[in-house]
């Protein structure tokens, strides 16, 4: 193996003095396609490496307390480095022999291994090995379209995929554990710096920080063209408000006025029977019993795109994307449509695939979600933004970026 590895520094060493500027576009891409696939092998033969030295228990045989101490010292790394990389060594050898498989052909990166082998692991026993493997495989495919983090978004829902008659119980049994876990570390904590400030720090469920979103983000909008406060800054100043709009009215209201209304996917049905979990806009999910509790104390839209209780057509008498057309919006595009953006929709504008001046109409057939970057971006006319088949909006490069313009779509936001 050392001489192997030999060849292989020796490799690198060939590529280290090759002349950059000399190669064309193409050469410099297809350069750094190879060397992330190599680096990913390189990293998966490590890992083998480092399992094999842990169970042998090299390190504690040299006086180390852990292989991650030893590794620290070994390797130059910082502790955390280390355990992280003992847990990953584990986690590989752990998930089903195609995830190993995948990272020594550089079919997939180090990153998505591990969200291969979280997710796999994290099944539910009664789906059985059989069912793992069928979920690692499908995993394996997807990563060749799929970041890690879409990826692992992807994971949550696998079982619908391989295993459909598991899928609902399991998701119900997570999103429980999870809501549990969150409301036993719910916190918030004010600190007192010596600079003057106080620090605000904390976790909140995922209910809790869904109606605090609400609350705040009217607030968050700049005040005008010489709004020059940061995100962060309008944030702050957002929750300062709604505690002055709360003490205005000299006692904390249990019912005055209208709370903030959240949108949560979910037919009445099973709203009735508690029997499904519910998805709000963000695409975060609940589980039965909170979006019970939320239809009871805050105002839940009900989702219905074509009905006659939300006109979504509202044609040319209105030119701004908002209301239930923009709640619509919202729910089918989740954040910025332009692809590889992570924004999310509070960030976003409704934009008009043809144009409202040129005679577009503001409906859901004539809009996408765009951040402010991207609707600037898509002003200037290199890129062509339609909606497919299936009612999703895709984007066409210029032809100086790809000949055939083939229509590329974000899968970032995307959901199963």
């Amino acid at each position: 193996m050392l001489e192997a590895l030999a060849q292989v520094g020796g490799a690198v060493d060939d590529c280290a003095e090759t002349a950059l500027w000399a190669l064309s576009d193409d050469e410099l891409l297809a350069s750094l396609d190879a060397t992330q696939v190599l680096a990913q092998r390189l990293a998966a033969v490590q890992l083998g490496l480092v399992r094999e030295l842990d169970g042998r228990g090299v390190a504690i045989a040299q006086g180390a307390s852990s292989t991650a101490v030893w590794l620290r010292e070994r390797l130059r790394l910082s502790g955390r480095s280390a355990r992280q990389l003992v847990q990953l060594a584990t986690t590989i050898d752990a998930a089903p022999p195609a995830v190993r498989d995948a990272l020594l052909s550089g079919a997939i990166t180090v990153e998505q291994g591990r969200v291969v082998a979280e997710t796999v692991a994290a099944l539910p026993v009664e789906a059985g090995p059989e069912v793992a493997d069928k979920a690692a495989q499908l995993l394996i495919d997807w990563a060749d379209r799929f970041d890690p983090t879409s990826l692992s978004r992807l994971g949550e829902r696998v079982l619908a995929h391989v295993a459909p008659e598991l899928a609902d119980q399991a998701e119900l049994k997570a999103l429980e554990r999870a809501t549990e876990r969150a409301e036993a570390r719910r916190h918030v904590t004010l600190s007192e710096q010596q600079n003057g400030q106080v620090r605000l720090s904390g976790n909140l469920d995922t209910e809790t920080a869904s109606l605090l979103r609400e609350a705040i983000d009217p607030l968050c909008a700049p005040a005008g063209e010489h709004d020059d406060r940061s995100p962060g800054q309008r944030r702050a100043d957002a929750l300062g408000e709604i505690c002055r709009l709360a003490l205005r009215t000299g006692q904390l209201p249990d019912n005055g006025g209208d709370r903030p209304q959240l949108v949560v996917t979910v037919s009445l049905e099973e709203l009735v029977k508690g029997v499904r979990a519910g998805t709000l806009e963000t695409g975060t999910r609940l589980t039965p019993g909170a979006v019970r509790r939320l239809a009871c104390d805050a105002g839940v839209l009900p989702v219905v795109l074509d009905g006659n209780s939300q006109v979504l057509d509202v044609g040319r008498q209105r030119r701004l994307f908002t209301g239930p057309l923009r709640r619509a919006l919202v729910l089918r595009d989740v954040g910025c449509a332009f692809p590889g953006c992570d924004r999310p929709p509070r960030w976003c504008d409704g934009h008009h695939i043809r144009h409202w001046a040129d005679g577009g109409v503001t409906a859901l057939g004539n809009a996408v979600l765009l951040c402010g970057y991207h609707h600037r971006f898509i002003h200037r006319g290199d890129w062509t933004v339609r909606l497919a088949a299936d009612g999703r909006p895709e984007f066409l490069p210029p032809s100086w970026l790809d000949p055939l313009r083939t229509p590329r779509r974000n899968l970032y936001h995307l959901r199963c």
